[in-house]
């Protein structure tokens, strides 16, 4: 389907100061330990900023890891209003084969609306020992497991609560989550392809897994911001974002970060400043309704908190009442910039070789990639070959900047020979927020090869990808 543009506007004319976007800027691209990848800013329903870091762009899918849980509750907001679930129905209800098997009080009494609001009564997260409870059903394994207080009395951030939800929607509907809100959701939105990941029983994870554009990201946060209201036509029900979007249990416990102790909705977190949906390594939806603005981030960082600071400080303060006038330079400067961003690519040089070359892994040397059994490099020098358990993932490298290779996992290279014996790569795969940094030593034939953030669903590189049959 042909995917319908965000009305644009610029800065000036919505209001908001090109300069506090390019503080932004500067802050994120100064920050050593965050890694950009896209940056999206609506203003009363308009897009004044945007902009891709090369080698990331904006049709590329990126997997969004936690915030896939706000279009999870979207898809269970839309079974609400067509009858098909209610919040207040004991989970089990909808489970009845496992009724024989659910004998504790506490999980029996468990509502639909505590797993929706991470209340489940568990203090901690469950999702191994619920796997592990039963791997061929993670629901029965979740109901398996006692709370440890009454449901609805204690906040715990538990990926089977999201988990649970999810399977409710895709039973009740009979359809997988994006089957399901492609027609009531996305079309409507005018996003287009997306992929989610599911699990061996079929279903759609819920709880992560959905790839989606940046774009997506702000269409979902600007339907939020206007109540779900779409272009003038109601697709969420009457009051089912001010019940989303408002505390429904305090998390003032979690953790040392200020933006995950204001408590929690419907899939959504509270913010110091509005309310969020979030995924890790720093994938964000923020609505801000008293700015009237959306940010859409997404990213490659573990200081998540650092990344929501910068933007209280840089960007909120740009936000003014009324349009600014006599700005227009300042606003083609930021054009221009957001044009034209770039991640650095890594150092090196190109370089043939006497023949292709075979790398083995250096004793220890594949942190958190087992599957990584060989490095080849070709002749040339410009084509880099993964082989992860007995299968081949070839990759161009060797060009300036970053190499783009389209096919099964998107990848960019950049890097090249430090010296004449080392090799060293940056290998971003492109659907996801991770990098695998490698180092290849012509003198012994060996590599090291180690993931910068650790992928949470798959340690394969091969797996760092939309999944193809359900885009």
């Amino acid at each position: 389907m042909s995917v319908r543009p965000l009305p644009t506007s610029t800065p000036s004319a919505e209001g908001v100061d090109a300069t506090g976007v390019h503080a932004l800027l500067d802050a994120l691209e100064a920050a050593p330990d965050i890694e950009p990848h896209s940056l999206m800013v609506l203003r009363h329903g308009k897009v004044v900023a945007c902009g891709w870091w090369a080698p990331y762009t904006a049709d590329r899918l990126h997997l969004l890891y936690s915030l896939s849980k706000s279009f999870t509750a979207t898809a269970a907001a839309f079974a609400v209003a067509e009858g098909l679930l209610r919040l207040d129905d004991t989970v089990i209800s909808y489970f009845p084969e496992f009724d024989a098997d659910i004998t504790d009080p506490r999980s029996r009494a468990m509502l639909v609306r505590h797993v929706t609001t991470m209340a489940s009564g568990h203090e901690a997260e469950t999702h191994d020992r619920a796997l592990a409870a039963d791997r061929e059903e993670p629901v029965r394994g979740f109901l398996l497991l006692p709370p440890d207080r009454d449901p609805g009395t204690v906040f715990a951030y538990n990926q089977p609560t999201t988990y649970t939800l999810a399977a409710i929607v895709q039973r009740v509907t009979g359809q997988s989550l994006t089957d399901y809100l492609r027609p009531r959701l996305f079309d409507p939105l005018g996003i287009g392809d997306v992929a989610w990941v599911a699990d061996r029983t079929g279903r759609q994870l819920g709880f992560s897994g959905l790839h989606a554009t940046t774009d997506a990201i702000a269409r979902l946060g600007q339907l939020y911001l206007r109540g779900g209201v779409w272009e003038g036509e109601r697709l969420l029900p009457e009051g089912w974002v001010e019940e989303a979007t408002r505390p429904h249990i305090r998390n003032s416990d979690e953790g040392g970060w200020a933006d995950w102790r204001q408590g929690y909705g419907f899939q959504f977190w509270m913010s110091r400043h509005g309310y969020r949906g979030d995924g890790a390594y720093g994938q964000y939806c923020l609505v801000l309704p008293e700015q009237d603005a959306v940010v859409a981030f997404t990213g490659d960082t573990e200081q998540m908190q650092a990344v929501l600071d910068l933007v209280w400080e840089h960007l909120l303060p740009a936000f003014g009442a009324a349009p600014l006038s006599g700005r227009e330079a300042a606003d083609t400067a930021l054009a221009e910039r957001m044009s034209r961003l770039a991640l650095p690519p890594a150092a090196g040089k190109a370089a043939t070789l006497k023949e292709t070359a075979v790398f083995t892994p250096y004793d220890g040397g594949c942190e958190g990639l087992p599957k990584l059994t060989a490095v080849e490099v070709d002749e040339e020098g410009r084509s880099l070959t993964l082989v992860e358990d007995g299968r081949r993932l070839e990759l161009r490298f060797g060009e300036p900047g970053w190499t783009v290779t389209e096919g099964p996992v998107p990848a960019a290279v950049s890097g090249g020979w430090t010296d004449e014996d080392t090799l060293v790569l940056d290998v971003a795969l492109l659907e996801t927020p991770h990098h695998v940094d490698l180092s290849c030593s012509l003198t012994d034939r060996t590599f090291t090869a180690k993931w910068r953030t650790q992928p949470l669903h798959s340690s394969r590189i091969r797996a760092m990808c939309a999944p193809r049959d359900s885009a």
